[in-house]
């Protein structure tokens, strides 16, 4: 009888584990619940959901709906729901083209849209460059700690620098090898032209060194484009311009020159490279913008915690729940309905506020759900409330970024973008181990993904940040399967033709998502603050935070 209860005991207690109220709830996030918003938000009603426009404020309108239906509190400033994000917006005319001369001669003129892009840097609405002198400068990096100069102390003042796209990759010993840092995007080839003094830069665009086709740089930066209002620095900036150039452009343009692109672009994987002049070509560019004043709009929902101690901590979830809006129509088609990016994150992110919500008297920290809007034109929702935040970043004790999911069926693998560069990774690496799953890193690291969402604006600030993506090992979908899903979403990547389609299938999404609830149950409940790697690029700026929050 003794060895029975014992038994029963053990039974009673293992039952009541795999039974408590945090699994109960989880299975409250299912396929139906997922399926709903995710609907919704990529109707044609929303538009879109393009910075600025009527579908923004349909969106914010039915996110907030949903928080005070779940019970949240509002996580602004005023304890309201909304936090304006403060845009000046930028129209460029597309009745321009790139005049490229020698010996006086017009040789080339590339059109808008088809050959280039280009906008102001500065925010003037008009640009006039005549006949200005080009230089090749490779990467365009400089970086002391990796011992490389592509400039060589070569003057680029008032001169169009031509770039190429991502960052040195031969040699693993360099820049990370394969993976992408900071210097291979294209905001620090902007940013170093206006350090220099350069009037213009045109990055050379190869479908490789981008990670996407030309029609995504096009369709992208042909629309209105928005910067933080109040930007003094790029009102004052010396660059007059910034744009791409596609490799059938550039490939002229070199030729031109007296110069093959291709070897010139492999010249640049050498540390010796040194700037090389387009002898005798000078170009000539004429811009115009329109300019026009307009909040984007952050969503904010706090759940707060139980613990008199830690209830001032919190764990972040973020989502942009923004898309491109309406474009110029592909077969009779113009919106951009935005389902896998990012109607599938916000869908996510909304069913773990209601569950948390249920589960709040068991959160020793407070959570915070953060819609930002501007992603698409520059990560500029989350900019905004990491440099206005509502929550003292050294108080984030970790952000988990969800910007699209896995709709396309259960997997036993899980993609972390910034594996193993945090803490938060392990504790989603342990969850994944516990349920029969393996997370593995980056499989494309060379496409920079971690600093192309809104979690890189959240690690900037130090705040341990992971950005979760679909796995690939496909479980009961036949050979084939993942490189079909891939070029699926490839195909459908910001464009018209991002909608729910007969493949989806939203049992692998249910299964991450109640995994990314539990990784997030564990790090609101910690006893410690989530940490960054010893040698991260953010881990002092996390240390300076945290020294900050405490002495204020």
């Amino acid at each position: 009888m003794k060895r029975f209860l014992i038994i029963a005991l053990l039974v009673g207690a293992f039952v009541g584990c795999m039974n408590s109220p945090i699994d109960q709830v989880a299975e409250t996030i299912t396929e139906k619940s997922l399926m709903e918003p995710i609907t919704k938000l990529s109707s044609d009603e929303f538009m879109g959901r393009a910075t600025g426009t009527i579908g923004e404020l349909r969106t914010v309108d039915y996110l907030v709906s949903q928080l005070e239906e779940y019970g949240l509190q509002g996580g602004a400033k005023d304890s309201g729901f909304v936090q304006d994000v403060p845009l000046v917006g930028q129209k460029t005319g597309q009745d321009t083209q790139v005049r490229i001369e020698k010996d006086g001669n017009v040789i080339h003129q590339f059109d808008y849209y088809s050959d280039f892009m280009a906008w102001p840097s500065n925010l003037e609405e008009e640009v006039s460059i005549e006949d200005a002198d080009l230089v090749y400068v490779g990467y365009g990096i400089q970086a002391p700690e990796e011992n490389w100069d592509d400039f060589k102390d070569t003057d680029v003042e008032g001169k169009i620098l031509v770039v190429k796209n991502n960052d040195p990759s031969d040699d693993p010993d360099l820049f990370g090898g394969d993976t992408r840092l900071y210097y291979g995007r294209y905001d620090y080839k902007y940013e170093k032209a206006k350090e220099l003094g350069a009037a213009g830069v045109l990055i050379v665009h190869t479908t490789p060194s981008a990670g996407y086709g030309w029609e995504v740089v096009a369709n992208s930066w042909s629309r209105e484009r928005f910067y933080l209002r109040g930007n003094d620095a790029m009102e004052d900036s010396p660059t007059k311009f910034n744009g791409w150039l596609t490799k059938d452009a550039s490939t002229n343009l070199f030729e031109s020159a007296g110069l093959n692109l291709e070897d010139q672009l492999e010249a640049a994987e050498n540390r010796d490279f040194e700037p090389v002049p387009l002898e005798g070509l000078s170009l000539t560019l004429n811009l115009e913008a329109q300019y026009r004043q307009q909040d984007a709009k952050n969503v904010l929902g706090v759940i707060e915690g139980s613990s008199d101690r830690l209830k001032d901590e919190y764990v972040v979830f973020t989502a942009h729940h923004d898309h491109l809006g309406v474009t110029s129509p592909v077969e009779g088609d113009s919106i951009n309905n935005g389902a896998l990016d990012n109607a599938a994150g916000v869908s996510a992110v909304l069913n773990m506020a209601r569950a948390y919500k249920e589960i709040q008297p068991q959160l020793k920290r407070s959570i915070l759900f953060l819609f930002v809007g501007a992603e698409e034109v520059g990560l500029l929702g989350s900019q905004y409330w990491a440099e206005n935040p509502t929550v003292h970043p050294g108080k984030v004790t970790a952000n988990i970024n969800l910007d699209g999911m896995n709709v396309y069926g259960k997997t036993k693998d899980l993609v972390l973008i910034g594996y193993d560069r945090n803490s938060v990774s392990d504790v989603i690496e342990n969850v994944a181990e516990e349920r029969g799953r393996v997370v593995k890193p980056d499989p494309h690291p060379d496409r920079g993904y971690f600093y192309r969402s809104d979690h890189f604006s959240l690690a900037k600030k130090g705040i341990p940040a992971i950005f979760p993506n679909r796995g690939n090992e496909f479980i009961d979908k036949p050979e084939g399967y993942a490189a079909m899903v891939d070029s699926l979403q490839d195909a459908n990547y910001h464009n018209v033709n991002d909608e729910i389609n007969k493949h989806w299938d939203l049992s692998g999404m249910k299964a991450d998502v109640r995994l990314f609830f539990d990784a997030g149950y564990r790090i609101a409940n910690a006893d410690e603050l989530q940490t960054w790697r010893q040698g991260n690029e953010f881990k002092q700026t996390r240390l300076d935070m945290i020294e900050d929050a405490s002495s204020n």
